[in-house]
């Protein structure tokens, strides 16, 4: 059985800070970490390693090249192949780009299932993992929080909701976003750290991939950002206690005259 994990080299949200004359993120300075929820998906991927025989684990990350010594990292924690994909080509991708360069690699590694975080924390989208799997055509499960049964075709996993939880049994191929909050992630251990550095990092380029030039990358992208920026706070607050009613309309009333909503 292969499984493959979907995982993205993050700014770490805590010290990210904002440019306020460009509206963009100040990388500089800032250490890089394993997104949060795709590490979730790592552990997950390991622990049905331990129990489950012939499974081979392959993390799967597209990003600059840099993005190889977090990969070397996920050796050291138990994976058995890691796959960079990378190149210039790539550059300036939204999610659309994202997951159709995603896909095109996942056809040429080969599955039984895939791995994703429900999303990264640098754009909070969650949008990803869903959409390769429909580039894919395969069915999908998203906030799944623990494996239940892991069989050599199907999988029963637990689907967390805000109110209510579900149990869903779904075939394979498949994929499925994980929570940070599932699992607790095993340290690196000092044997795996040491092989971690003669391991290779096998590097995707555009040129691996059968995909269109305009479907990656910038040229594949419908989404445009064009301003981003940091609300100002204040102490000069106004609080309200009203029926559900009263302060739908005063909400509806205040967004018309900020111009954020037109009839």
């Amino acid at each position: 059985m292969k499984i493959i994990v979907l995982v993205k080299q993050v700014p770490d949200s805590t010290e990210i800070r904002v440019d306020k004359v460009t509206g963009t993120l100040i990388r500089a300075g800032v250490p890089s970490i394993i997104n949060p929820d795709d590490l979730a998906g790592v552990e997950e991927a390991l622990k049905i390693k331990e129990t489950t025989p012939d499974v081979k684990v392959t993390v799967v990350s597209m990003g600059p090249p840099q993005a190889k010594d977090m990969l070397k990292e996920l050796y050291a924690r138990g994976v058995d192949e890691c796959v960079l994909i990378s190149d210039r080509a790539f550059a300036g991708a939204d999610t659309c780009a994202t997951s159709s360069t995603l896909a095109a690699a996942i056809e040429k590694i080969g599955y039984d299932f895939i791995i994703a975080g429900r999303q990264a924390i640098d754009g909070d989208t969650a949008q990803v993992g869903p959409q390769t799997a429909e580039r894919l055509n395969i069915p999908q499960v998203t906030y799944v929080d623990q494996f239940i049964k892991v069989t050599e075709d199907k999988l029963t996993v637990r689907k967390s909701l805000e109110e209510t939880e579900e149990i869903i049994e779904v075939k394979l191929p498949c994929l499925l976003t994980t929570l940070s909050g599932m699992n607790t992630p095993r340290y690196m251990n000092c044997n795996d750290i040491v092989d971690s550095f003669s391991k290779e990092v096998k590097v995707m380029t555009f040129a691996d991939l059968d995909i269109p030039k305009e479907k990656v990358g910038l040229a594949g992208s419908p989404t445009k950002v064009h301003k981003t920026f940091t609300k100002d706070v204040t102490a000069e607050t106004e609080t309200y206690d009203l029926p559900a009613e009263e302060a739908a309309k005063l909400i509806a009333k205040t967004l018309k005259e900020k111009q954020i909503i037109t009839k």
